[in-house]
């Protein structure tokens, strides 16, 4: 008999999908990433922006006595201002502050409260026990006025 070669049968092959797959950052990293950059920018926005939209105080006229409701201190001295007072309170001697503040009274408070007219540095006038601590009351009540 003869032998016959078999041919081998060909069978198709089958399409197989292949899957791309993507060198892209998954979704999830890029979310989480966005999310902790936009906060930062926000913010520093919004700190420059409130500082931008402050304005200075207006200041106000410093306040002078006329020589008839001028303060006469103990010493000779003549004070017509807060200025001329800042002055006074610098070279004063405490004999001299004593002699016009007291527990009972505070002539430097009731004058600048009736004459100058400036009710809060009256008040702080008021608790000042030395030259020194009234003259840093008057200073910072200065920083109030255009000098």
């Amino acid at each position: 008999m003869p032998t016959t070669k078999k041919t081998p049968k060909v069978t198709p092959k089958k399409s197989v999908a292949k899957k791309v797959i993507s060198k892209k950052t998954p979704k999830k990293a890029v979310k989480k990433s966005a999310k902790t950059t936009t906060p930062k920018k926000a913010a520093v926005k919004k700190a420059t922006t409130k500082k931008n939209t402050k304005k200075a105080p207006e200041k106000k006229p410093l306040v002078f006595a006329p020589d008839h409701q001028s303060f006469w201190v103990a010493n000779g001295e003549v004070l017509n201002s807060l200025l001329a007072l800042r002055d006074a309170l610098s070279a004063m001697e405490k004999e001299v502050y004593h002699y016009h503040v007291s527990k009972e009274h505070n002539d430097f408070a009731s004058w600048v409260d009736a004459v100058l007219c400036d009710a809060k540095c009256a008040k702080d006038l008021a608790k000042a026990a030395t030259p020194t601590k009234a003259k840093t009351v008057v200073v910072k009540r200065l920083k109030v006025y255009s000098v």
